[in-house]
């Protein structure tokens, strides 16, 4: 099983939103974000995981690109 989450900053905290699943997690670090994620995957599909039934966890990121002359400025 594959499950998909969109993962982007609101300003204070890393955010993650299922695709296609109603989970939703948050954490003040990426590292964080990640142990959140597994956590909340295998809390919502006990018993697929009980079943024996492996899930892997595809994390698409959203970010922001800036200049490299913006960035030397500031």
């Amino acid at each position: 099983m594959l499950v998909k989450f969109e993962i982007y900053n609101d300003g204070e905290y890393w955010c993650a939103r299922g695709i296609g699943f109603d989970i939703f997690t948050q954490g003040k670090t990426l590292d964080e974000l990640m142990g959140n994620i597994k956590e909340a995957v295998e809390l919502h599909f006990d018993e697929v995981l009980s079943s024996g039934e492996d899930i892997q966890i595809l994390s698409i990121f959203e970010f922001e690109v800036r200049s490299l002359a913006e960035v030397a400025g500031s």
